[in-house]
């Protein structure tokens, strides 16, 4: 069976590529799975000083996988995994990322766009809530700027996106040459001082999880099990507008 996360390693930077554009590298059970997998052999390999997180395709990732989901305690747990990973996890992205492909980004410790990049939380339109993505996003983005967007469900780009906090950089055209500064810099930063800082910038966003997961992983189930989620589900599989829809 084809492997939907490939793996690569240079100079102490292990690639992570989310690699599933058949269905735009939606967030399956499997390919959390293997995510999951990839990145605690990261963990435990002292040549990894880093993990660049990609995609193959047009998309970075579609959000949540409808037609096979990760449980939420499971898509809680990548999350964490990221957050609480002893290197820095940096995304890198070229393309589109909806849903809950926006908690992947948040959950990383930088995140780099390019300019053909775009962003929405999409969930209200389908009848849910970004419920579980808040865990490492709200500590991290513009209170603003998370209303509107988790409200209208509009698109915004990667300039926005960095300046509300989504992401760290926006590339102007070459995002690995944005980048290369990035990575360069990790390599030559040690491991010890590396987890150190990460424990550091990170706290807030962990305190989030140990406060509010099991509380947001209710919301998510409660929200996903009801009639407007259903409606707004079968309407987004079947590319017709939800019943509300005006």
């Amino acid at each position: 069976m084809t492997e939907l996360v490939a793996t690569a390693q240079e100079r102490g930077v292990a690639t992570l590529t989310l690699d599933s554009p058949a269905n735009r590298n939606a967030l399956s059970a499997r390919l959390v799975g293997e995510l999951a997998q990839a990145l605690e052999k990261c963990a435990a390999d002292p040549a990894v000083r880093a993990v660049l997180l990609t995609h193959t395709g047009p998309v970075f990732s579609a959000g949540a996988d409808l037609k096979a989901p990760p449980s939420p305690y499971t898509f809680v747990d990548l999350l964490r995994r990221i957050v609480t990973l002893p290197k820095p996890v940096i995304a890198r992205v070229t393309g589109r990322t909806r849903a809950g492909g926006l908690g992947v980004l948040g959950a990383c410790d930088i995140a780099v766009a390019g300019p053909d990049a775009d962003f929405a939380f999409t969930e209200v339109r389908i009848g849910v809530a970004p419920a579980v993505i808040s865990l490492p996003l709200l500590p991290r983005l513009d209170p603003r700027a998370a209303e509107r967007y988790y409200l209208t469900g509009e698109t915004f780009g990667a300039a926005e996106a960095a300046r509300i906090g989504l992401l760290t950089l926006a590339a102007d055209d070459d995002v690995d040459r944005a980048l290369a500064p990035l990575l360069a810099g990790v390599r030559k930063a040690s491991p010890q001082g590396l987890a150190a800082a990460k424990e550091l910038v990170t706290a807030r966003v962990l305190a989030a999880f140990e406060r509010d997961a099991e509380e947001l992983v209710q919301r998510s189930a409660t929200l996903f099990a009801g009639g407007e989620a259903r409606e707004g589900m079968a309407a987004f599989l079947e590319r017709r507008p939800a019943a509300w829809a005006l």
